[in-house]
């Protein structure tokens, strides 16, 4: 494909979104799946490698009248327990392998033991962490796609 060639794509690409329509199915295949399973919505999915050796795979799906008949006030607790600076650092740390009690508390930038157990209780009641074994903390495998996209979305 010569320049102008590439050039007159490139025009098209842009006059077509300009224009509120997608340049075809091969640049927004999983927004093209979208609508063919649910139509008007949104839809996050993700295949995750963690450093702890981890995988996981996750999709969901909701269709906009779902979402806007939803009481987001109702979310609000789960929000907010993202909403503090060490919360998310203790769910980095425990991502990449930092999961028992001891370990956390040995990290200064976590606080005191009593902030520590404060913050993991906030993220336990919130459903984004669940002690696995005694002492033992993890980000319950249904929840990894789904924060790593609300991180996403607040990246700017």
């Amino acid at each position: 494909m010569d320049l102008e060639e590439r050039v007159a794509a490139l025009e098209a690409a842009v006059a077509a979104l300009t224009a509120g329509r997608t340049p075809g199915p091969a640049t927004f295949w999983a927004l093209e799946g979208l609508r063919e399973r649910v139509g008007d919505g949104v839809l996050f999915t993700g295949a995750v490698d963690l450093p702890t050796g981890a995988h996981w795979e996750w999709q969901q799906a909701a269709t906009t009248a779902d979402l806007l008949d939803t009481d987001w006030s109702a979310l609000a607790g789960g929000l907010a327990a993202l909403g503090h600076p060490v919360r998310l650092r203790l769910l980095h740390r425990v991502l990449t392998g930092v999961t028992s009690s001891a370990e956390l508390a040995a990290d200064e930038t976590l606080g005191t033991t009593g902030q520590l157990y404060h913050h993991l209780r906030q993220l336990v009641a919130a459903g984004w962490l669940r002690a696995a074994a005694r002492g033992r903390y993890e980000v319950p495998g249904e929840r990894v796609v789904p924060l790593l996209v609300v991180l996403e979305g607040a990246r700017r």
